[in-house]
């Protein structure tokens, strides 16, 4: 009975270590792919996020610039100073 479950402890073990190998290999495979799509992703999303504030900002400007009326006060009187 020992023999059987050193065995069956064994290939556990080897179980372990042959997933752990598997997913580290697929790990340094895979998420350099994955982080550059992420961040890809990020970028477009700054970019779409960007494009739709100057579009809302040049929207208001547009509406709200009218043109302003100029106060007309009178001329310019220059004062001398009599002693």
């Amino acid at each position: 009975m020992e023999t059987a479950s050193f065995s069956g402890l064994l290939e556990t073990i080897l179980f372990i270590f042959a997933f752990y190998y598997v997913v580290k290999f697929l790990a340094r495979l895979f998420l350099p792919i994955m982080a550059q799509k992420m961040m890809e992703k990020a970028a477009d999303q700054f970019q779409q996020q960007q494009q739709n504030y100057q579009q809302q900002h040049t929207s208001q400007n547009t509406n709200s610039e009218k043109p302003k009326e100029k106060k007309v006060v009178g001329e310019y009187v220059d004062f001398e100073e009599i002693e």
